[in-house]
């Protein structure tokens, strides 16, 4: 039944998700209201919602939560499985590459077409893929996490799924050509050389030659390949293309591929928190990298936030009850004592880590 938002009451259990004017999910459907949730739905000037006629209470409540459980750990598990195993196969890939061998587009479609083809369980852990990576490994969890990340943007930007599964493949082997990089460039624990890593920017030249004759992919995906590390402002490399020169599929990967390389572990830099990085991707959005798509970025990787445990810059442990879209890096937490904050408030104290 419609409830008017003034007339909710906590316990109230949500019967399908509420939006916002973005369209995005401000409180996911199976919810039980609390004050908290509440007080969310005035701030986004929700009039009504669609929630049970019974409350959550004695039986019904501990079938809502029974409910929620499985919607919640199943995706985790089976999500993690597929994920780990893909990264591990396609170890195996890159070492045939960089061993000479040719890529076969069709041992690569199979290797990540069907961790792509999972959306809705990918939709709940796109912000935590940086979980997964360690610096002894990271730069297989790169690949597969940049082509998560760039199908996931077409995805959300209703692309035909032809074309954010292109954009996923277009990921994933932008960064081949870092087979044919010294391996001890890339494993290497201190800050690169001036050689080294002019090494480094022609891995995009090689990622495109690696690809150019694969008859799969199309013109558009290739030349995002070699762009992806082109900048509005002409900074980027290997050719320096600014602006309009550069392909909004390389615009997408780009910001996929900073996001990723930023709030994971590497030899020669300690990750960040996804919000500080977020925070920074707002700073480079009107010069280095493209507005529109970092905005999208920014509401896809904080629609998730809500209930989510992490731990501040004092070290204590908040969780998270309000994002603004104004403001995605800012939240309203809910520290250990029950106390309510808005960080916004708080320009020192910032969120560290996530649980």
């Amino acid at each position: 039944m419609w409830v008017e938002t003034n007339a909710l009451s906590p316990g109230c259990v949500l019967l399908r998700d509420v939006k916002g004017k973005s369209h995005r999910a401000i409180i996911p459907k199976h919810t039980v209201l609390t004050e908290e949730h509440i007080t969310v739905l005035h701030k986004f000037l929700i009039e009504k919602v669609d929630v049970s006629e019974k409350q959550a209470e004695g039986h019904i409540q501990k079938e809502v939560q029974t409910e929620t459980v499985k919607v919640a750990t199943h995706p985790t598990t089976s999500f993690s499985k597929q994920y780990q195993r893909t990264v591990q196969q396609y170890k195996k890939l890159f070492a045939k590459w960089q061993n000479s061998a040719r890529i076969d587009i069709t041992e690569v479609r199979a290797l990540i077409i069907p961790l792509l083809d999972n959306m809705e369980e990918i939709n709940k852990y796109v912000f935590k893929l940086h979980h997964y990576a360690k610096k002894e490994d990271y730069i297989y969890h790169h690949h597969i996490a940049v082509a998560i990340l760039a199908a996931y943007i077409g995805y959300k930007s209703e692309f035909p799924k032809g074309e954010w599964l292109q954009l996923g493949l277009g990921g994933l082997l932008s960064d081949c050509g870092m087979a044919r990089i010294n391996p001890i460039i890339i494993e290497k624990e201190t800050m690169l050389t001036e050689a080294e890593m002019n090494e480094i920017k022609n891995h995009p030249t090689y990622s495109y030659q690696f690809i150019k004759n694969v008859p799969i992919l199309k013109s558009d995906i290739k030349q995002a390949i070699s762009q992806h590390h082109e900048r509005l402002d002409g900074s980027g490399y290997p050719s320096g293309l600014k602006e309009r020169k550069i392909n909004r599929y390389a615009r997408i990967i780009a910001i996929c591929d900073t996001y990723h390389a930023m709030t994971c572990e590497r030899y020669y830099k300690q990750k960040q928190s996804p919000f500080k990085v977020i925070e920074v991707l707002q700073t480079e959005k009107f010069t280095k990298l493209d507005p529109e798509i970092i905005q999208l970025f920014i509401q896809m990787m904080t629609q998730f936030s809500i209930g989510t445990k992490v731990k501040l810059s004092n070290q204590k442990t908040a969780e998270i009850v309000f994002t603004d879209e104004k403001k995605p890096t800012r939240p309203m937490v809910r520290l250990e004592d029950n106390q309510i904050i808005a960080l916004e408030n708080y320009p020192d104290l910032f969120i560290e880590v996530l649980l």
